[in-house]
């Protein structure tokens, strides 16, 4: 079977989405995660100082990888990550979205066990970073296989499954379905998310997911904010993870411009004392990536530092992430789908969108569109439900 290039993301520029809609917030949040993880790609895991050399300067656009050898060029191999391609970030929150589509409801840690995991194993997608089509569990890290080994062959409960897995980013950095879903509720969103994450995470893995989610829901709401979106963070985040946000954000709001914050070092400095992942990135000591009530994942406290600094534009908040490094794909994500809830589909550039539709032979535009339609009608059945509650409830009350 080939697969061909996507035309555009088939993107309808004949009748786009009202400005500040659900469809347009929704396509905003997917299209903008997906278009920086993809230009986040090729500096993850370096340093600033690595990006502007490899690249003469700040990275601005669609780059090449950082490694002209990707086939074999250690530790990254074989992935190629660069040239406008989404890496496995994107691949899982598409994955999610297709979850909800064929559930037609919330979801929760035992539909990532009967619903994710035998699309992770089954599914035949186009893997952008290998070039080829694949199930996705060859694309996965290794703390995502853990799904498969625990749901699939383990049979652990879903609600522990994550219990043991390394702790990292890799269920928050899917979950933003879970934000578009629970729209302008970031309560619900947060619980919901705290549900699903329990199948891949634990500690402040999944806590970051929660608030992930959370803050996307934030950014959702008509009248949202950044402000509103990290204040939103700060009031659900727990233990580290709160801590960690409260330090980045104060450090960016500090600052002018994130070329002053990459350069002068001032966000690792406020993330360091809650961050597992050594300066090194990839020379790590025996607590990384461990349980903890007093550290968080890097990843979200960053991407809310960028949007922070970049007073939610999109670009700035993304380039930011890009040029900062270490996991790069997933700052820019989670920071593109932020700044992309609160500004809707039309901060995210079309040639950008284009090109990395293109290049990752994916179409970026229909899973937005296609969970939006799907959340209007999941948000009439809660409000169904919660009426029945509520005339319970008046029963109860009544003298």
């Amino acid at each position: 079977m080939t697969t061909s290039p996507v035309d555009a993301g088939r993107r309808d520029e004949t009748n786009p989405p009202p400005r500040g809609s659900l469809a347009d917030k929704a396509a905003g949040c997917l299209v903008g995660q997906a278009v920086a993880d993809a230009l986040g790609g090729p500096t993850e895991g370096h340093t600033p100082e690595q990006i502007r050399a490899r690249w003469g300067g700040w990275v601005t656009g669609i780059v090449g990888p950082y490694h002209e050898d990707w086939r074999t060029a250690r530790p990254l191999a074989p992935y190629h990550k660069g040239d406008g391609h989404i890496t496995d970030d994107t691949l899982l929150t598409h994955l999610l979205v297709k979850v909800y589509l064929d559930k037609g409801d919330h979801l929760d840690a035992y539909d990532i066990a009967d619903r994710l995991v035998p699309r992770l194993l089954n599914d035949l997608v186009w893997v952008p970073e290998l070039e080829t089509e694949t199930i996705l569990l060859h694309r996965v890290f290794l703390a995502e296989k853990y799904l498969a080994l625990r749901l699939h062959w383990g049979h652990a409960d879903p609600r522990e499954a994550g219990v043991g897995n390394a702790v990292n980013c890799g269920a928050a950095m899917y979950v933003a379905p879970i934000g578009i879903v629970n729209a302008a509720d970031p309560d619900s969103a947060y619980a919901e998310a705290i549900d699903v994450a329990g199948a891949h995470q634990s500690s402040y893995g999944r806590e970051a997911a929660g608030v992930f989610a959370a803050s996307v829901a934030a950014a959702m709401a008509p009248d949202a904010t950044v402000d509103s979106v990290v204040s939103t963070a700060l009031r659900l985040a727990k233990d580290g993870t709160r801590a960690a946000i409260d330090a980045v954000t104060q450090a960016a709001s500090r600052l002018d411009h994130w070329t002053e914050a990459v350069e002068s070092g001032a966000l690792r400095d406020a993330i360091r004392p809650y961050d597992t992942v050594a300066d090194t990135y990839r020379d790590q000591g025996l607590g990384a990536r461990r349980p903890s009530r007093l550290h968080s994942i890097e990843e979200l406290p960053l991407a809310l530092a960028f949007l922070v600094l970049a007073k939610g534009d999109w670009e700035q908040t993304v380039f930011g992430a890009v040029n900062y490094g270490r996991d790069a794909d997933s700052i820019a994500g989670m920071g593109g789908a932020l700044a992309g809830a609160l500004g809707g589909r039309r901060v995210v550039p079309d040639h950008l969108v284009d090109a990395v539709s293109t290049a990752s032979r994916t179409d970026l535009e229909s899973p937005a569109a296609a969970l939006a339609e799907l959340t209007v009608r999941i948000r009439a059945a809660d409000a169904e439900r919660r009426a029945r509650v509520d005339r319970a409830f008046d029963q109860l009350i009544k003298e």
